[in-house]
């Protein structure tokens, strides 16, 4: 088979993804957000263990509407790799690896991160 003769299919918005596929990618997604805010959790972190203004610093930090919105984020994607983390380690265990139990897994886990996400910021508030 030549090149000229293989099927491309470039259309991204055409390609319709199963639900595990579209989770999987969700946890890499998530894995590259937590390792990416590292740096900044850690300065926020030490901000506020620095002393009493520092700690008054960061609360008034995390209470503007941006900061709420990256700390959904970051809570979602947190949430997210843990409940995918666990989906996979079942997985590996050959838990839930039939048809229909791995596309009802991926759907919970892409249902209960956001839910979950949403309780810790409305706890942390």
């Amino acid at each position: 088979m030549s090149d000229s003769t293989r099927p491309v299919f470039l259309n991204l918005f055409q390609i319709r993804l199963p639900v595990a596929g579209i989770m999987s990618i969700a946890h890499r997604a998530a894995g590259i957000l937590l390792f990416l805010a590292i740096p900044f959790v850690v300065a926020l972190l030490s901000l506020a263990l620095s002393d009493q203004k520092g700690f008054d610093q960061v609360q008034a930090l995390l209470q503007q509407p941006l900061m709420q919105v990256g700390l959904l984020l970051l809570l979602w994607a947190l949430a997210h790799h843990f409940l995918a983390g666990i989906r996979y380690l079942l997985i590996d265990m050959h838990l839930g690896v039939q048809a229909p139990c791995y596309r009802q897994s991926a759907r919970a886990v892409l249902v209960a991160a956001p839910v979950l996400a949403l309780l810790l910021l409305w706890g942390l508030s």
